[in-house]
This record gives C-alpha cells, structure tokens and sequence, in this order.
C-alpha cells in the first residue's frame, strides 16, 4: 500500500500497490501492520455500505463525538464520489481546513481521515457505491454533524445537491 499524506494533519490518500500479471492484478486492500507502520488507527470494528441511486445525492458531514470518535478508511466500489473531510480537532494545525478527493471504482484510491474529522461525500454518477470501515461502533447518542454548506468551511461540491436528507441539510452553524 502507498500512503500519501494531504494537506491536513494526520490524512492520507492510501493508493493499492498492485502486482500486475497476464491474469490482471492482485493487491492489499487493508495491511493493519502497514497501518501501523504509518502511525494511523488501525482498529476498524464496522464496515458501512452506502449506495445512491442519483448523481448529485449528497450525504454528511458527519462524525461522532469523544469518547467514540472515529477514524475513517473510505472507498468507492462502484461509480464516483467527491469524498470530502474537514478537520474539527480545536488543537491541529489545520483546525477548520477541508480536503475533497475524486473516489472512483477505476482509481481505486481510499481515503484515511482521523478520529475529530467530520466526512461526507457527493455521488458523481448515479448507482454509485462505497464502504468505508470506521475504528469505533456506531453511537447514535455521540452522532452529529456539520453542514455541508457552512460558510465557515467553504466547501466546493462539484455538482448541485440533488438529493441530501433534512438532517444534513439542517445541522447547526460551526464556530471557527
């Protein structure tokens, strides 16, 4: 596996290191030891599928609270997302800063995001699919979210929202 870290503290884009032969490829698609390599979390306990039928549906920005707070390893199996992270953690360097990355079935790339971030994604293609497995069990008493409009991010989407629930769409303002 490559690990590339992006310009928020602690993120990485983790690209497959694929052996090619006259068959196609194999490749590692989770290594904990090389997770652990790299000092990330490498303790996922839940797998979480997520499939959008409509280009533009729009899902987040969503994290869970201490003392269940998660870290995220996140790929597109199917299609293509703008998987975007947005650092929370009041003490990072990068507090307040967003990533958005292209996911998609053909680059095969994931993207790692530490506990204290909050995740959401926009499907660019209808009949998109992805999973991502998180480093603690979902908590719904510790739930929450920020908009995905918030002016203090400032989040590009790529497309307009088609399709997003009333929840994400009405989280409560972020204070920088």
């Amino acid at each position: 596996m490559i690990f590339t870290q992006t310009k928020l503290e602690g993120a990485y884009i983790v690209d497959i290191k694929q052996i090619v032969d006259d068959r196609g490829f194999f490749a590692r698609g989770w290594c904990q030891d090389e997770f652990n390599t790299q000092g990330l979390n490498s303790k996922f306990v839940q797998l979480n599928i997520g499939f959008n039928q409509k280009r533009g549906t729009l899902r987040g920005m969503h994290f869970q609270k201490a003392p269940k707070a998660e870290a995220k390893l996140v790929r597109c199996t199917r299609g293509a997302i703008f998987d975007v992270i947005i650092d929370l953690r009041r003490d990072s360097p990068t507090h307040g800063q967003w990533l958005g990355v292209k996911l998609s079935e053909k680059n095969r790339q994931m993207l790692y995001s530490p506990e204290g971030f909050a995740h959401g994604y926009q499907a660019l293609v209808s009949g998109t699919e992805v999973y991502y497995q998180t480093s603690e069990f979902y908590a719904p008493e510790l739930a929450t979210g920020v908009r995905f409009d918030d002016p203090a991010f400032g989040i590009e989407w790529p497309l307009a929202v088609e399709a997003i629930s009333d929840q994400d769409r009405n989280w409560p303002p972020y204070s920088l």
